[in-house]
């Protein structure tokens, strides 16, 4: 859809009234700001693409910044996978800011706080500070620290600074309101003693500031003019605003708060906690397992960032917050695959087809077509021979009319080949098929122009040589969890939905032009789905992931059900 055509979302509204009242153009900035706590997940996505979108849109710059405020929980690994994964998204950010880069700035404003009487050392303990919050129905009640001297909040203030105190002894609180009805307006903590080492300020300090603290002020900084966050933070914003108003001089930028619904997503989880919990319990093999609702994840698996955006594009932006089905996630990878992954053989589940009428010895290389969606794609040759494989469920011994596949007696089409008939099969010990018996028709080759090659049958199978297919383990992936709001149920742990056969190992057989594939190409085998190359792959072992199937096969087991 056009720029021009497509109607805008709320927040777009919200600008342009902005600027049709004066704001200029010129201030526009915006922010992506997440804590490189665990990697960006699908519900990331569509913060990504409405901050840097708007920045496209109004042609304003956008930063990315790391809130990184606490270091018990935040490394390097997870900047190093932010930054790859908006960058893998197809944006450009202009300015890279960590919050950290603002902790004298933000020391400073404290102490400036302490001065004018409106921030104060509280010793209490943490279980005292929660119960002397009061409720929502009931209001709080002044700490017996709240009236401490202004040179005793001073001296305490830098003192736990320069680490003289314990974790848990002393915290900073803003002096504002203990009977506000807004519980985060009841003296909130500004910061608090951890003395762990910070991934980028080392053990400079030993005191931390609080999110809600840094965030908007680390806005102000930055000059950023809208500051987009999640409905959750709707409660924050009286908080956001008396913080900037103790701070903002009259001609500088100040930084405009608004929320928006998270869009969350059936059958997944997107806790960074409960996300964590999977990979520490070996659940799955790490953030970037192709299961995880990660961007690496959807990355490792197939996902490209134009599915992705086109995702976030679908669902739009919301005041009110739903469960979209992931299956139109899926639809929207599906889509875009369509049009740019190569068409390939493939077979997974195979069972032996032999020619009998085939000449011995004798291989034909058959043109096959790259991709029907793509006329610059061109074609391929495909080896045929006297022996192939096919899928073990295309062939029947016998079979009712709306079996469009090969049985007994029957015709079917080989995919660029030729028509078949199945004559007889061979079995092992148990009944399994071990071995078809077909004859072929010389004269029906594909594109061939004969008379027989007109002739129409129902079925065209896939297949490939039994002497060329290269052998490949793949990994058939299927969705995390069996409940579509695996975390929604009080009484149940959110592990209890894990879903056992979310990964299938397979070994199948795909066509030799797959010899020279690279990690993450992306292949539609046919009939079967769309598959990319595992980054475990290496030239001797070919591994390809599931990416997802030609039609929504979770949807029809789930109506039967």
């Amino acid at each position: 859809m056009s720029e021009t055509s497509r109607s805008l979302n709320f927040i777009e509204h919200i600008i342009d009234e902005d600027l049709a009242n004066g704001f200029s153009k010129e201030k526009l900035r915006f922010r992506f700001p997440p804590e490189p706590n665990g990697y960006l997940h699908i519900g990331h996505a569509s913060s990504i693409c409405l901050n840097f979108g708007l920045g496209l849109r109004y042609d304003a710059p956008v930063n990315l910044r790391f809130d990184d405020t606490n270091p018990a929980k935040e490394e390097q690994e997870y900047v190093d996978a932010i930054k790859k994964d908006v960058e893998w998204l197809g944006f450009e950010w202009d300015t890279e800011c960590y919050a950290s880069d603002y902790f004298q700035q933000l020391y400073d404003w404290a102490i400036k706080l302490i001065k004018e009487n409106k921030a104060y050392v509280d010793s209490q303990s943490s279980e005292d500070v929660a119960k002397q919050k009061g409720t929502p129905t009931e209001p709080g009640t002044n700490s017996p620290f709240r009236e401490r001297s202004i040179d005793e909040n001073l001296n305490l203030f830098k003192a736990m600074k320069d680490g003289d105190f314990k974790e848990g002894q002393h915290v900073l609180r803003a002096k504002i309101d203990m009977s506000s009805s807004n519980m985060l307006m009841r003296d909130p903590i500004l910061y608090r003693i951890l003395h762990k080492a910070h991934h980028r300020t080392n053990t400079d300090w030993c005191i931390y500031p609080m999110y809600d603290w840094t965030h908007g002020e680390s806005d102000y900084i930055e000059n950023v003019s809208h500051s987009l966050c999640t409905l959750e933070f709707a409660m924050h914003r009286e908080l956001y605003d008396w913080f900037l108003n103790q701070v903002v001089e009259p001609n500088n930028v100040r930084p405009k708060q608004r929320e928006f619904a998270r869009r969350n997503l059936s059958h997944t989880i997107v806790s960074k906690r409960k996300l964590l919990q999977l990979v520490e319990q070996n659940v799955v093999t790490g953030w970037d397992d192709p299961r995880m609702p990660t961007i690496s994840g959807l990355r490792r698996r197939g996902y490209t960032p134009e599915s992705i955006r086109n995702f976030v594009d679908t669902i739009g932006i919301a005041k009110r917050e739903n469960v979209v089905d992931v299956s139109l996630l899926e639809f929207c990878v599906r889509e875009h695959l369509n049009k740019i992954a190569p068409r390939v053989m493939a077979v997974l589940d195979p069972v032996k087809l032999i020619i009998t009428n085939y000449p011995e010895g004798e291989v034909e290389w058959l043109e096959a077509e790259n991709n029907p969606e793509d006329d610059s794609a061109g074609y391929r040759t495909v080896p045929f021979s006297k022996e192939l494989y096919i899928e073990q469920d295309d062939f029947k011994e016998e079979a009712n009319r709306k079996f469009f596949r090969l049985k007994l007696g029957g015709e079917v089409r080989l995919k660029n080949g030729y028509i078949i008939k199945a004559e007889r099969c061979t079995k092992d010990a148990a009944g399994t098929i071990t071995e078809i018996q077909c004859t072929y028709d010389p004269k029906s080759k594909s594109g061939s122009g004969t008379e027989e090659s007109l002739r129409k049958v129902k079925g065209t199978l896939h297949w490939v040589s039994a002497a060329h297919a290269l052998p490949a383990e793949i990994r058939l992936y299927d969705r995390l969890f069996t409940d579509a709001t695996p975390d929604a149920y009080k009484e149940k742990d959110f592990m209890d939905f894990v879903n056992p056969n979310s990964l299938e190992i397979i070994t199948g057989y795909v066509e030799p032009s797959l010899k020279e594939a690279q990690i993450g190409d992306i292949f539609q085998f046919q009939r079967l789905g769309y598959f990319n190359i595992e980054k475990d792959a290496t030239p001797e072992r070919l591994v390809f992931n599931r990416t997802v199937g030609l039609r929504d096969t979770w949807g029809k087991i789930q109506e039967k059900e």
